[in-house]
């Protein structure tokens, strides 16, 4: 039997990533804010053919996506892209950086200004081993996914996936999608807040206008 080149392909990015990449449909506007090596703008480029560009704060990073051949510039993201025009992007994906942005609220209005659609992923600090971290050795917890130290974190603005919800609600943003992903990256059910506010290690949202 022969060997799918897609199981191959589809392993070159976390899962994470990879579910994002299910979400985005084929010949799409893609920009990709806070892109990292631009794993996932190259991933959408080969498998969906996107019209791929990306935002990067870290010149490693930006060196490394121009390396893959992708149009990526280098800057702080919510200066950055307060540049693009209005509906400039059929999708605007921020991966894992939500919690790094200086005002979470703003930053999701101009995702949905420049973009039709957001697709947003953050760690869930209401994970029952954070949870449970602090409970009992009152220190703030280095997880898999809050792989940092508190002094030398990135990220300033933690939330819960019950957090995130509620600022959509606020916001009038529109959830079209939701999903939730525990410790082994398999997705969860989205059938009781309570129960992915606690198991889910992040969320995973399709956002639009409201």
């Amino acid at each position: 039997m022969k060997n799918n080149p897609n199981i191959h392909r589809a392993s070159d990015i976390r899962i994470d990533l990879l579910l994002i990449a299910n979400m985005i449909p084929d010949g799409a506007r893609v920009l990709d804010v806070g892109c990292g090596d631009g794993a996932l703008l190259e991933y959408l480029r080969r498998e969906k053919k996107v019209d791929a560009r990306g935002i990067e704060l870290s010149p490693d990073g930006v060196n490394k996506s121009v390396a893959k051949g992708l149009s990526v510039v280098q800057g702080n993201a919510e200066e950055e892209i307060s540049h693009f025009p209005d509906n400039s992007f059929d999708y605007v994906i921020l991966s894992q950086t939500l919690q790094a942005m200086g005002r979470p609220d703003k930053i999701l209005e101009e995702l949905l200004r420049v973009g039709t659609h957001a697709v947003v992923s953050f760690p869930n600090f209401g994970n029952w081993r954070v949870r449970l971290h602090l409970a009992i050795r009152g220190r703030m917890p280095v997880t898999k996914s809050l792989d940092y130290p508190w002094y030398s974190t990135p990220n300033i603005h933690f939330c819960t996936i019950r957090d995130f919800v509620d600022l959509c609600d606020e916001l009038n943003i529109k959830i079209e999608k939701a999903m939730a992903v525990d410790s082994s990256g398999a997705k969860m059910s989205l059938n009781s807040m309570l129960f992915t506010n606690i198991f889910a290690t992040q969320g995973l949202y399709v956002l639009t206008r409201g």
